[in-house]
C-alpha cells in the first residue's frame, strides 16, 4: 500500500518562506518522479513543480520560477518543497504527487498522477 505523507504548511507573511515534505512508503521512490500541485478556493488544481526520477531534472510553472526550489533526498524517501518570497496569490492546498510510471523525465499532469498525499495548507497573508 502505497503512503504518501506531506508536512510543512502554515501562515506565513508575504514575503515569508516555508518548506514543504513528503514522505513516500510503498514502492521503490527512486523510481517515480514526483511533483507539487495546489488547488486555491474556487480554482482549478495546478501543477507548481516536478522532480524526475534521478533527481536532475526539475520543473516549474512560470508563476513560481525563482521562488520556489524543488529537491529529492531518495535515501529518506522524501521529496521537497522550498518557498520563498511568498505571495498572498500562492495561498492553496498543497499536494504531493507521485507520478504513475517509473522513470519519468518531464513534468506530469493531474491524469497521470498515481498516488496524492493528504496535502497541506499553506496561507500566505499580506
Amino acid at each position: 500500500q502505497v503512503q504518501v505523507v506531506e508536512s510543512g504548511g502554515g501562515l506565513v507573511q508575504a514575503g515569508g518562506s516555508l518548506s514543504l515534505s513528503c514522505t513516500v512508503s510503498g514502492l521503490s521512490f527512486d523510481l517515480y518522479a514526483m511533483g507539487w500541485f495546489r488547488q486555491a478556493p474556487g480554482k482549478e488544481q495546478e501543477g507548481v513543480s516536478w522532480i524526475d526520477w534521478s533527481g536532475i531534472n526539475t520543473y516549474y510553472v512560470d508563476s513560481v520560477k525563482g521562488r520556489f526550489t524543488i529537491s529529492r533526498d531518495n535515501a529518506k524517501r522524501t521529496v521537497y518543497l522550498r518557498m520563498i518570497s511568498l505571495k498572498p496569490e500562492d495561498t492553496a492546498m498543497y499536494y504531493c504527487a507521485v507520478e504513475g510510471r517509473t522513470y519519468g523525465d518531464k513534468y506530469f499532469d493531474v491524469d497521470e498522477v498515481a498516488n496524492w498525499g493528504q496535502g497541506t495548507q499553506v496561507t500566505v497573508s499580506s
